[in-house]
């Protein structure tokens, strides 16, 4: 199936990716398009994967944060979207803590409504590379080494909420999430690693919450749509949790640019309800 050779391409890159990033920590003289400067591996990992899913087949688009526009790779009219963010969390490279890469397979082209994605997952680059994959109502977890890939098995999300990380510069905090956060906090541990997909990551092994605000100088927050937002919101929703821009799922997301940002949260369903009634809607 197309779905399984996408992450195919995904896994067998991710070593190389890896490999690939100790001399690739500096800046890169360019900004994408959402103003953002890139590092020579956000440039060169993105254009290592999009000549990755040249003429595979069943694929028509391939989209990424760091490009424009969403370039076309395939012959067939009706084949899939690949949207992903290459490397996210670049900025930890030079620090050497985690990060990865995003994937969401869209049934349409973008700009797309989030009911559109039909599988999402990321490779994460911590002390392992591993591969969180969402499809067809169950999540798995992959050791991803040069050799193969090992099924570490199903990933459910904890009943218990543990940990929680929220970005944004705290004066930037609206007033009703500064509350919400001085709640949680009462029960839930700091964890916020600078890299959302590793952030997340901790939230499905521990349970907890992950979110990204609308700011007072910022109300679409930092993480887009397409890229970000909605993959991580359908593994964290098929792993048995939820998640919100602030007053409905993410999946429930209509975008019209392919570079749309969104208030982003996803964790255990009890804190993301609590989330909802504090904010205004």
């Amino acid at each position: 199936m197309t779905v399984d050779r996408i992450f195919d391409v995904v896994a067998d890159a991710a070593p190389e990716i890896r490999a690939g990033l100790p001399e690739r920590r500096a800046k890169a003289e360019t900004e994408n398009v959402s103003g953002e400067t890139q590092l020579e591996a956000d440039l060169w990992a993105d254009d290592l994967l999009c000549e990755r899913f040249e003429d595979v087949a069943g694929v028509t688009w391939y989209a990424s944060e760091e490009r424009d526009e969403v370039e076309r790779v395939g012959d067939d009219e009706d084949g899939y979207t690949v949207a992903l963010d290459p490397l996210d969390g670049s900025s930890n490279v030079k620090s050497n803590n985690p990060c990865g890469t995003v994937v969401g397979v869209y049934d349409e082209p973008l700009p797309a409504p989030g009911d559109s994605l039909v599988a999402a997952g990321f490779v994460l680059y911590g002390p392992t590379t591993t591969m969180v994959v969402a499809r067809d109502g169950e999540v798995r977890e992959y050791l991803v080494e040069a050799d193969g890939r090992t099924d570490l098995g199903p990933v459910e999300l904890p009943d218990d909420p543990v940990v929680y990380g929220f970005g944004g510069r705290v004066p930037e905090w609206t007033d009703e999430f500064e509350a919400f956060v001085r709640d949680v906090e009462e029960d839930l541990k700091l964890r916020y690693g600078g890299a959302m997909i590793a952030d997340v990551n901790q939230v499905l092994v521990y349970g907890g919450a992950f979110g990204y605000p609308g700011l007072q100088s910022r109300p679409g927050g930092k993480l887009r749509v397409h890229f970000e937002s909605v993959p991580m919101a359908y593994v964290v929703e098929t792993a048995g949790g939820a998640s919100s821009d602030g007053s409905k799922s993410l999946l429930e997301c209509d975008p019209d640019s392919l570079h749309e940002r969104t208030p982003t949260f996803v964790g255990n369903e009890s804190v993301i309800e609590a989330l909802e009634d504090a904010l205004p809607n």
